[in-house]
């Protein structure tokens, strides 16, 4: 099982874009060991300072794609496998969600709204969307992984429409932002550190601990 331990690696305090316009403190982002690949440049060689909890849920990316020749029918059917996904997912303990880096909830309100996409085959549609469920404090990721599974496989099928799953099991976490003081905490123990041992006349700066500034620090 992929560990529950993440280290967010200066999440949302050293982020070289500007932070996006949702709320941080309340949003629910992904986040997997792979996000240290989108560093790069002369930071990509570089040691992170990391943060460990626990993630707060367990995410599936699924597709349901159909290929009923007639394009209305074959979205028709498609669609309405979506909302029977959406009226069974509070009963099989799992929940909903649209996005990549930051999740919504998928709801009968927005359904619609998910884009299209070939399936990679003449006359074939799909969309995608995540199925999560959530973590207990041990982390254990069995039992979430052993209800988004029977979920899948319980969602009633419309018409030539198919939900399958796509790629594996990735994490996500609720408000991100409520870590970043801990974290700047560890940068500043470390930079300190290090200006100590390298002696007086040396000293750390530390850059982008403000995204929504980027500005500038030296501790």
């Amino acid at each position: 099982m992929r560990a529950t331990c993440l280290a967010l690696l200066l999440l949302a305090v050293s982020a070289p874009t500007p932070a996006p316009a949702q709320d941080m403190e309340s949003s629910e982002i992904i986040v997997t060991s792979s996000r240290r690949s989108s560093v790069s440049g002369d930071y990509a060689s570089m040691p992170l300072i990391g943060l460990k909890r626990t993630a707060d849920f367990a995410v599936q990316y699924v597709s349901i794609a159909g290929d009923t020749r007639e394009l209305p029918q074959r979205r028709d059917e498609i669609l309405a496998m979506v909302r029977n996904a959406i009226d069974l997912a509070a009963q099989r303990g799992v929940e909903l969600a649209t996005g990549t880096l930051v999740v919504e909830p998928l709801t009968l309100a927005n359904y619609r709204n998910l884009p299209w996409f070939n399936d990679g085959r003449p006359d074939t549609d799909r969309v995608n969307f995540l199925v999560k469920a959530r973590l207990p404090a041990t982390g254990d990721t069995k039992a979430a992984l052993d209800r988004i599974e029977a979920f899948v496989k319980a969602v009633p099928a419309v018409g030539r429409a198919q939900m399958t799953t796509s790629g594996g099991l990735t994490l996500s976490v609720v408000g991100p932002d409520q870590y970043r003081g801990r974290i700047v905490d560890l940068v500043s123990a470390d930079a300190r550190a290090i200006a100590a041992r390298l002696g007086p006349d040396y000293a750390v700066e530390a850059r982008g601990l403000d995204p929504r500034s980027n500005g500038r620090a030296r501790p």
